[in-house]
């Protein structure tokens, strides 16, 4: 049997419960009547290096060197121009407004629509200069070493690019954070058999030639440079025979920190394509409560 309660309507509840109706209102609900406090010129001090809004998340397309090569993934944006000195503020709803557009036209995180977004922005907000920053996960298909067994593994990718109105030239910033396995050199010296390992977080950040940003996948390319240095490469999918081949691989490449940074900051100078970099390695130690970094930032000019 079904118990009931006598309920008063849903306006009484919400009364009973602090709700009050709403104030009669003086000021204009028409916008072309409402102040602008943001465009009401004077003298403000200082002009603003960047201002705008960040923790957007929004869905993109996303191309890849490596499978899957179209994929949709979740972005996380911060959008920012320059402010002069004679304007209060900006108007943040473009930002959004303008963010929206591009999703309805399919966003693609490229090099070349970034530069469209950035140029159009700071042309909208009546600035200098607009930045976009992108973070998002990056997925790739990745083959165990014996058995070829397939499965997905991510990447933290990120690019951030600024468009500069007095040269109307943009700079082109990226960045991957990937995890790898390195296996300790001193740990496989001093023992009479095994080695201490452990994961790994190489973390990459680059500058690249604006004449160049179209040649390569660079997502693919520092994970290369990430993963081609390390003791291992992780895998979603490991049989037996797989985990025995990567095991033993990460036993014939030991490596600190210390190495590891030096590798990939080697592998970066080489590439024609990037002009300033940095690296950092960071071990979550197995056999400490604490973990390893190292770091090297390096500019070619």
């Amino acid at each position: 049997m079904i118990k009931t309660i006598g309920l008063p309507s849903k306006a009484e509840r919400h009364k009973r419960f602090g709700s009050v109706p709403p104030i009669i209102g003086t000021k204009p609900t028409d916008k072309e009547k409402m102040p602008d406090l943001q465009n009401t010129p004077n003298d403000f001090l200082f002009a603003i290096n960047s201002v705008g809004i960040s923790n957007v998340k929004h869905p993109v397309i996303v191309h890849s060197e490596l499978e899957p090569k179209v994929q949709t993934t979740i972005a996380t944006f911060a959008l920012t121009t320059s402010l002069n000195q004679m304007s209060k503020g900006i108007n943040m709803s473009r930002l959004t407004e303008l963010l929206q557009q591009y999703h309805e036209e399919g966003f693609v995180l490229s090099f070349e629509q970034l530069r469209s977004f950035t140029k159009e922005l700071a042309e909208k907000m009546e600035q200098t200069s607009a930045t976009i920053e992108v973070t998002f996960p990056w997925f790739f298909e990745r083959k165990s070493p014996a058995l070829k067994k397939i499965g997905l593994m991510h990447a933290d990718a990120k690019i951030s690019v600024t468009y500069n109105q007095d040269t109307d030239q943009c700079t082109y910033e990226t960045g991957l954070t990937a995890a790898i396995t390195t296996l300790c050199p001193c740990s496989k010296e001093i023992s009479e058999y095994s080695a201490h390992n452990q994961r790994g977080y190489v973390s990459i950040d680059t500058t690249l030639y604006s004449d160049s940003i179209n040649e390569i996948d660079w997502k693919a390319f520092l994970l290369e440079a990430a993963e081609s240095n390390a003791s291992a490469q992780l895998h979603p999918v490991l049989k037996r025979p797989d985990e025995k081949m990567v095991t033993e691989k990460a036993y014939e490449n030991p490596r600190f920190v210390e190495d590891m940074v030096r590798l990939v900051a080697a592998d970066l100078y080489e590439n024609p394509l990037i002009k300033a970099f940095s690296v950092e390695c960071r071990n979550e130690e197995s056999i400490h409560v604490h973990d390893a970094i190292a770091s090297i930032t390096f500019t070619k000019e």
